[in-house]
């Protein structure tokens, strides 16, 4: 990586729609998938990266209602930042699954989102935020409202994106040379001019079938194409994508994201997959070595 950049580590904490996948009370051929990567929690991501002088940070993006099960999985040791797409039940419900990382840290972990994301968690967790001694464990939370302004965490700057999920407008987040922009339907134009020269680049792409609120696999192969960026990764996915039959019609540099996926995101200086002698189809998850080669439902996906 660059002198400026910090090297960062993306873990794909889950991959799947606000129902997950498997779905409660379906039996079709994903939701009984014995492939591992047709298991999806709600979407998540961390992000990791050096800070000089103090070590690795950890920056969530959303807690979902898997965090728990998501934290655990991937052996979280710390989380010193969340920031919030949108206030969903599907991204802000495991907030009080945190209360572990307040414990070891002994710190309060600030919340970044907009100011109408922050007043939602706040009216969910409000036994987090009142004055009163609570009596039982509470997690410690400090509210930061974004004002649309790229922000500093630890060393490494993230900048809003916004996008609109249906008629909501949402954001997304770069972070380096990576984008994570999930549950969108819509990117306007001027985000678009944010997201040139990625290296990795997440969009939501929910199923093949229009979503009046979701983005479909073949919409954002076409924002692929425009954007160009070096890999792209299609997470918020529902259970009419099988994950090996769905990544066999993908271009290379494209692929369904899984639960559990690792993601090394490399400068723009020249460190590609092909001059580390990996493959387009590899060039992913731990550095490269985890990319593989790969109906109509009723589909609650908010």
């Amino acid at each position: 990586m660059s002198a400026s950049l910090p090297a960062i580590h993306i873990t794909v904490l889950g991959s799947g729609t606000s129902a997950g996948v498997p779905t409660i009370l379906c039996n079709c051929a994903v939701c009984t998938s014995s492939d591992p990567r047709d298991q999806r929690l709600r979407p998540s991501i961390l992000v990791r990266f050096d800070q000089p002088g103090f070590g690795e940070r950890a920056v969530l993006i959303d807690t979902t209602p898997d965090f728990r099960a998501q934290a655990l999985r991937a052996r979280i040791q710390r989380i010193d930042a969340i920031v919030y797409t949108h206030s969903h039940a599907d991204h802000i419900l495991g907030l009080d699954d945190v209360r572990p990382f307040n414990f070891r840290q002994k710190q309060a972990i600030p919340l970044f989102g907009t100011a109408a994301t922050l007043d939602a968690i706040q009216r969910v967790f409000c036994y987090a935020f009142e004055d009163a001694p609570a009596g039982t464990a509470i997690p410690r939370l400090n509210l930061n409202p974004l004002d649309g302004n790229p922000f500093d965490l630890f060393g490494l700057e993230f900048t809003p994106i916004p996008v609109l999920h249906g008629q909501s407008p949402i954001l997304g987040f770069r972070f380096g040379v990576a984008a994570y922009l999930t549950d969108h339907s819509e990117i306007p134009e001027a985000s678009k001019g944010q997201l040139q020269g990625l290296d990795v680049l997440f969009l939501d792409a929910l199923r093949h079938r229009p979503h009046p609120t979701h983005s479909t696999v073949e919409r954002s192969l076409g924002w692929v194409e425009e954007l160009k960026p070096r890999r792209a990764f299609f997470t918020h996915i529902c259970h009419d994508l099988p994950h090996e039959q769905t990544n066999a019609a993908l271009p290379a540099h494209v692929r369904l994201a899984y639960d559990g996926l690792e993601i090394t995101v490399r400068d723009n200086a020249g460190n590609d997959a092909e001059q580390r002698g990996e493959t387009a189809g590899n060039a992913a998850g731990n550095d490269g070595k985890n990319m593989d080669n790969a109906q109509n439902r009723s589909e609650p996906a908010n």
